[in-house]
């Protein structure tokens, strides 16, 4: 671009990622389209997902199914498969419970006798009593959950260490076991029930597979609900983090810890009715040493033993990985001694395999979360005094009348009510008010947290926010705050749940009132959105909220950072300002181009924000940085910007430069009309956005400790500020 730029015409919806240059060659297309595919993109954002962080229990797991299905004669068929996952379902109930009790930070080593108590109790009481089966095996879970409280009260109430407690509480169950085996033993020996109840829950299947199988899937459904969506769930995890914390924090330490041990109590007797029903005996034999094999299972799939950490699938892992190398050696004959070797040696390569994955997984990431791609510009536009260039650079802004100097911090939008009352918001996550002949007034109008960018006033005169990393928000005359969205629809092609809103910047009103905003990332937060721009990549997008239904859809993905964005004044179109490709999009919304994207503007000497309607027909850009050649050069240069980001300090890098403030207004064709500059930064460094109202143009900054204002010349006496816009029938600003 040098003087103005004719639109150029993008036919379908997905929008142009770069400038391209039009004598470029086949190889630099093949270089950029290698620069596209990102795989290390794909690397980090995989290896951030949380269920990631089993990989090495997993990977053993596999591992061993692998091993024993090549070595094992037999392990891989279907008859031995079903057996082994009615045997890994009793283990793995167990498992479950130990894990549950862990995470809430304690221990529960009487699993073993609980779970051969209830295993002789609901025997009895099926042959026995004369109950009926399901009476019996409803009493034998009463059964489990008492024991469970006991073991609960005495460490949640009496302040007794877990362990002791349980080691106790283990002797003297199995101790109860003991007795009853010694008066019971030729009844519970080998005992025949007649049920149709009891043979379910013995050899039942459901589509071929073991009900005990089925139930215990049922079982990690609900409890990987619990853990991770409830609020029981939440409290048992922050106990085992911290009791003194979830104290503080209201938490009810003693009955989430009663409760983490009757879960666990609950799970034991399940598992020993499974086993009751399919072996039909029962004796003090059962059940004893079981602590330590589920302990061992536990702490390989990977729960931590300080509390605090683990769900309901490692404990699964751990289990099955237990179940399925016992099966493997016994297949191959391998005696009860080599065994318990080789579940040590797997125990310890494991855990050393597992710290290390946790302890260098966060820093893989952090080293390739971060890939740059190709971004080439055009020829950079002379913008030096008596150039004659379009951007030639004046000292317009250097004068620029102050208003709340020092009371205000980062008013990254700026906007006027009907009463000509101006507002602002601050970094410290609050809405300001000034009012007055001079602006004098100055109130915080609302407290809405976050960072506030974007500002729209409506129809009914509440005033829409952007607010960084919370969403999009509406505040009422009176200064009553409401929160409108703070989610989109998830792209389910993407390892990435972009469903949440980072960093909704900039907004719009259309004429039938929908809510048009961008969000200028969704893989970087507030603090980091500069790292979207070393990296150059496509990672915005354009939503839509419509207040009528209350929802909001994703209108266009695959931005490159975009910003400002505005109605065009017959309300047909939005204007959206990418920053980091420096150039303006057309997004039409009504009219026959309907739903197509072409490029408005491009190559503009600095790096756009906010764009705004002008009285006159026209446009005010923003320009919150400047190019160089030099930085011009690097986002040419992906391989340089990742060995620059590796090799020296963040506060090293190179960055665009930021210290020159200028607004530039275009005409609807694309022409530039004229600029206006603060060369050194003095009052105005970083330009984000301007305003036009009664004859006034109203500058804010992303770093700026005041709002600036210019008389214009020229200016029509209408106010496009707020409530009476140029857009006919919405009330956007």
């Amino acid at each position: 671009m040098t003087e103005s730029v004719t639109p150029r015409r993008v036919t379908s919806r997905r929008p142009p990622e770069r400038n391209v240059p039009a004598d470029e060659t086949l190889g630099m297309k093949l270089r950029h389209l290698r620069r596209r595919i990102a795989l290390q993109q794909v690397f980090a954002e995989l290896f951030a997902k949380r269920w990631m962080e089993p990989a090495i229990p997993l990977a053993l797991l596999v591992g061993v199914v692998v091993f024993f299905s090549i070595a094992a004669p037999g392990f891989a068929t279907e008859q031995n498969l079903l057996s082994s996952s009615a045997e890994l379902a009793e283990l793995a109930l167990v498992c479950l419970g130990m894990a549950v009790v862990l995470i809430s930070g304690g221990i529960d080593l009487s699993v073993g006798s609980m779970f051969g108590l209830c295993n002789m109790v609901v025997l009895l009481l099926v042959t026995l009593s004369g109950l009926p089966v399901i009476a019996a095996i409803g009493l034998g879970l009463l059964i489990g959950a008492l024991l469970g409280a006991i073991n609960g009260s005495i460490v949640a109430y009496l302040k007794a260490r877990p362990f002791l407690t349980t080691l106790v509480t283990l002797i003297i169950f199995r101790g109860v076991l003991n007795l009853l085996d010694l008066n019971f033993s030729a009844q519970t020996a080998t005992a025949f029930v007649l049920d149709p109840i009891w043979e379910w829950f013995s050899t039942g299947k459901v589509a071929g597979i073991p009900f005990s199988f089925i139930t215990l899937v049922v079982v990690l459904l609900i409890g990987h609900i619990v853990l991770s969506r409830s609020r029981l769930g939440w409290h048992i995890t922050a106990v085992g983090a911290s009791r003194r914390a979830a104290r503080h924090a209201g938490i009810r330490v003693e009955r989430v810890l009663l409760l983490s041990y009757v879960f666990s109590g609950l799970l034991c007797a399940l598992a020993g009715i499974f086993y009751a029903a399919r072996l039909s005996s029962a004796s003090a034999r059962v059940g004893e040493g079981m602590e330590l094999t589920v302990l061992t299972a536990v702490i390989l799939g990977g729960i931590s033993l300080s509390g605090g950490k683990g769900t309901v699938w490692r404990a699964f892992i751990g289990a099955a990985t237990i179940s399925l190398l016992g099966k493997g050696l016994l297949l191959m004959n391998v005696g009860g001694e080599v065994f318990q070797t080789v579940l040590a040696g797997v125990l310890i390569l494991a855990v050393g395999l597992d710290l290390k994955w946790g302890k260098n997984r966060g820093k893989a990431i952090q080293k390739t979360y971060v890939n740059p791609t190709i971004v080439q510009y055009g020829d950079l536009p002379d913008c030096r005094p008596g150039s004659g260039s379009a951007f030639e650079m004046n000292d317009r802004l250097v004068g620029a009348e102050s208003i709340g100097v020092g009371k205000v911090e980062g008013p990254e939008d700026v906007i006027l009510d009907k009463q000509g009352r101006l507002y602002c918001g601050t970094r410290q996550g609050w809405i300001m008010r000034f009012s007055g002949e001079n602006f004098e007034n100055a109130e915080i109008f609302a407290r809405i947290g976050g960072h506030p960018l974007g500002l729209a006033f409506d129809a009914d005169d509440n005033l829409v926010v952007c607010v960084a990393g919370m969403g999009l928000y509406a505040v009422t005359p009176d200064g009553e705050v409401r929160k409108l969205t703070d989610e989109s629809n998830r792209t389910w092609t993407r390892l990435r749940d972009d469903s949440r809103l980072r960093l909704a910047d900039d907004l719009d009103i259309a004429p039938d009132g929908k809510i048009y905003f961008s969000e200028g990332t969704t893989r970087f937060e507030m603090a980091d959105w500069i790292l979207d721009g070393v990296e150059g990549r496509p990672n915005g997008r354009l939503l839509c909220y419509d207040p009528e239904t209350g929802k909001t859809r994703t209108v266009i993905r695959d931005l490159v950072f975009p910003n400002g964005v505005c109605c065009s004044h017959d309300g047909k179109s939005f204007l959206i300002a990418q920053t980091w490709l420096c150039r303006i999009l057309r997004y039409w919304i009504d009219g026959p181009n309907k739903g197509r994207i072409e490029v408005f503007m491009e190559n503009f000497p600095g790096y756009l924000d906010n764009i705004n309607r002008a009285s006159d027909g026209t446009y005010w850009v923003a320009l919150n940085g400047m190019r160089s050649p030099a930085y011009d050069l690097a986002m040419r240069m992906p391989v340089f910007r990742r060995r620059m980001m590796k090799r020296i300090p963040r506060d090293e890098w190179l960055y665009p430069s930021m210290n020159h403030g200028c607004v530039v207004k275009v005409s609807e064709s694309g022409e530039v009309l004229e600029t206006l500059w603060d060369p050194g930064g003095t009052a105005h460094a970083t330009i984000t956005s301007m305003r036009e109202h009664d004859g006034y143009l109203y500058i804010g900054g992303l770093e700026n400790n005041r709002v600036g204002r210019i008389k214009l010349d020229n200016s029509p006496a209408e106010s496009v500020g707020a409530g009476a816009p140029s857009v006919a029938g919405t009330a956007a600003s």
